[in-house]
């Protein structure tokens, strides 16, 4: 081989290599993404069934049922258009309760059901999570447009 030869064989490796290293880092960071969606979305089937994602409303009142001596619990959230129901066995958080603000992150089983590994809830009487406070704005502004 001479030095021109050598030269387009290094510098199509260079090109290869970097190709390589760029889909696999997009790929490693498409899978580690949470995209969030509204009780509403969930219901129209746009989010994901194969990949966790967190969902977000309002805990409805009524709806937080435990299972005794076990950390089990399940309750319903809404956007004010759809529910939907959760199940999540761990330890709340503190300020969790009926009629606040959550999102939670987790799966969607192929029966339906939405089972969270995590939940996180508001930290203070004001705050709601800025994707829940979206969501709800929007299922409003639906229902208003409905009415009309």
């Amino acid at each position: 081989m001479n030095k021109r030869s050598r030269r387009k064989v290094l510098v199509i490796g260079i090109v290869f290599g970097i190709s390589l290293a760029a889909v696999l880092g997009l790929t490693a960071f498409e899978e580690n993404l949470l995209y969030f969606y509204s009780p509403t979305q969930v219901k129209a089937g746009e989010a994901p069934d194969k990949h966790s994602f967190r969902v977000g409303g309002v805990v409805v009142a009524g709806s937080v049922k435990r299972e005794p001596d076990s950390l089990k619990v399940a309750f319903d959230v809404t956007d004010n258009q759809e529910s939907m129901s959760i199940e999540y066995t761990g330890i709340l958080p503190d300020l969790f309760r009926e009629g606040q603000g959550i999102v939670a992150m987790g799966n969607l089983q192929p029966d339906g059901r939405f089972v969270a590994q995590e939940v996180l809830a508001k930290h203070d009487e004001n705050y709601m999570p800025p994707e829940v406070a979206d969501a709800l704005k929007t299922a409003e502004d639906a229902a208003k447009k409905a009415a009309y």
